[in-house]
């Protein structure tokens, strides 16, 4: 029974973690907007100021598993590119060494488990505070995170305790087969570290069994080689509820830490004889001999490794990147992800309205791309299929919540420039643009549920309902195909008459089923219900109809 209440609360604390990343995840979207990830931005412009981020925060907090946890949710939030991400992590790896100082030099090891419940507190009064609702959700989130870590360390056994020095002795046993014990070593430490959550706490295990004399310098290294492949483990948990972005900065954190032990390993005994020699030269111990530098000497391994590994891998960001890609496989316009927008405006104002062109042009596909969701779900019978549909549909309709956002601030900034008046005008007109591809988006989404209410509540259309609804469909995708088009093309050379043909024929359409609607309700052709759900789906229609051919408007009063 007490094996299983310990299993319970293991995955209990694990639960608690993922939740937590959930919300300060969340709290993130909400909270940092625009202006977060320009600061992000700007700390990871390249790779280097990226590794020196990751450093200053590991450094600080004391806990690599934090930094990467922190990196996947800016990632997840779309606040942080993959590049930067893989950057901050190499940092966190140089910063996490800083522990095993503190631990050899001063015997004490600070850990950020002491303020989780200071951190709720201050929470607490912020979550029923409107304009502070999101720092407060975030605060708790970023609590309810370390308590679950804090649980998961304290739910495991604590090898450093006397009942346990058999398989501390028994570990002892195992390092006398040479290169193959050191391998050994590294899958213990490995498997030890996934186990505990923490490299911190596993290099404090190792750096008692060191002073204890149970193992060797030699051992000793091994088992923080593995701690660097365990320690990933977090980041790949936390990016379990994230999007495909922030599971490829997660698998960046395991390739990154599996390529350096690789080639440590092929160095590994020339590597230690180097450390040993500055120690003799420093302490006059050699830690080969005596146990009481090995604390030292292990805390110089681990330093020196993190730092020669990030130093030569720094240069290898884009190779990394295109591993991971391939380990996971992703739908780019299922990602929240500004291709074209930079970080700040160019030096001349209307040198920056042309990525926001872009950026609107790759809007726009998107649009199109979630309205082909709409019919599809009309017609769709398997239950399965339909709530996947669904499920994509929602996701879209956030997409575009957020990109209306980001492309709408950076035209606000723009705008704030000295501009021409055509200039001005371009930029006035894709603030309106920006604006319609969003309630394209909300109507899309308003469609679905439509649709879905439809289904739950089995309300049946005739063939010649349904035939009639299949027609609006079509009208509505040429006028957002129409719009598509208009806006890949020079704004000044777009002409607006197909588009307003597309609506005389849409609005004529929409007449005509209204009419024959109220001719069908007069004869009780069909129940209430079924009237409502039918003129709401061929109205939502034309109301989406409306805004793509709005968008062509808004382009056509550029040329005036």
């Amino acid at each position: 029974m007490d094996i299983l209440l310990k299993v319970l609360m293991l995955i209990g604390a694990l639960g608690l973690f993922l939740y937590g990343m959930k919300v300060m995840s969340d709290a993130l979207q909400k909270l940092a907007g625009d202006k977060m990830r320009v600061f992000l931005s700007k700390m990871t412009a390249n790779r280097f100021s990226g590794v020196a981020t990751g450093v200053g925060i590991t450094t600080l907090i004391q806990s690599s598993s934090a930094t990467t946890v922190m990196v996947v949710s800016f990632v997840n939030a779309g606040l942080l590119n993959l590049t930067g991400a893989i950057a901050v992590i190499m940092g966190a790896n140089i910063g996490t060494t800083v522990t095993a100082w503190i631990i050899s030099l001063l015997g004490f090891e600070f850990s950020i488990s002491v303020l989780i419940f200071p951190l709720i507190a201050l929470a607490t009064p912020l979550l029923f505070m409107k304009k502070q609702q999101s720092l407060g959700e975030f605060i708790f989130g970023f609590a309810l995170l370390f308590l679950g870590l804090q649980t998961l360390q304290s739910g495991v056994p604590d090898f450093t305790q006397p009942e346990y020095a058999g398989v501390l002795q028994f570990i002892s046993s195992m390092s006398d087969y040479g290169y193959l014990s050191i391998l050994m070593f590294v899958i213990i430490g490995t498997l030890l570290t996934v186990v505990v959550q923490s490299s911190s706490a596993m290099m404090a295990v190792t750096l008692v069994m060191c002073a204890q004399g149970l193992i060797g310098f030699e051992i000793a290294a091994s088992l923080v080689l593995g701690e660097n492949i365990g320690t990933t483990i977090t980041a790949n948990m936390a990016a379990l509820m994230a999007n495909s972005t922030a599971k490829k900065a997660a698998r960046a954190h395991l390739v990154f830490n599996l390529i350096g032990v690789c080639w440590i390993l092929v160095l590994f005994h020339p590597f230690l004889y180097v450390i040993s020699k500055l120690i003799v030269s420093v302490k006059g111990l050699d830690p080969f001999v005596s146990s009481a530098a090995i604390p030292v000497a292990l805390s110089c391994f681990h330093s020196f490794f993190n730092i020669l590994n990030a130093s030569i891998l720094v240069w290898f960001i884009p190779t990394i990147e295109r591993i991971v890609n391939k380990m996971v496989t992703t739908d780019d316009e299922e990602e929240f992800r500004l291709k074209f927008i930079p970080t700040g405006l160019m030096s001349a104002s209307e040198l920056s309205i042309e990525p926001a062109k872009k950026e609107i042009e790759s809007f726009s596909k998107r649009v199109v791309r979630m309205y082909e969701f709409v019919p599809s779900m009309f017609v769709e019978t398997d239950e399965k299929k339909f709530e996947q549909l669904m499920e994509r549909t929602k996701k879209y309709e956030e997409i575009t919540d957020r990109m209306e956002v980001e492309i709408a601030n950076y035209l606000t900034k723009v705008s704030e420039n000295e501009l021409s008046l055509s200039a001005s005008q371009e930029v006035s007109a894709m603030l309106r643009i920006v604006d319609n591809l969003e309630s394209i988006g909300d109507s899309c989404y308003q469609l679905s549920i439509a649709i879905e209410s439809k289904r739950k509540q089995n309300i049946w259309f005739s063939q010649d309902m349904r035939d009639k609804v299949q027609t609006m469909f079509s009208l509505v995708r040429e006028a957002i195909l129409e719009m598509n088009d208009n806006l890949s093309e020079n704004y000044h050379s777009v002409n607006g008459q197909r588009a307003t043909e597309i609506e005389n024929k849409i609005n004529n359409y929409r007449d005509q089923l209204r009419n024959e609607h109220t001719e069908a309700v007069k004869n009780n052709e069909y129940s209430y219900q079924t009237g409502i759900c039918y003129s709401n789906l061929y109205a939502q229609c034309e109301k989406l109809a409306d805004f793509a051919i709005n968008v062509t408007e808004a382009i056509v009063k550029t040329q005036k």
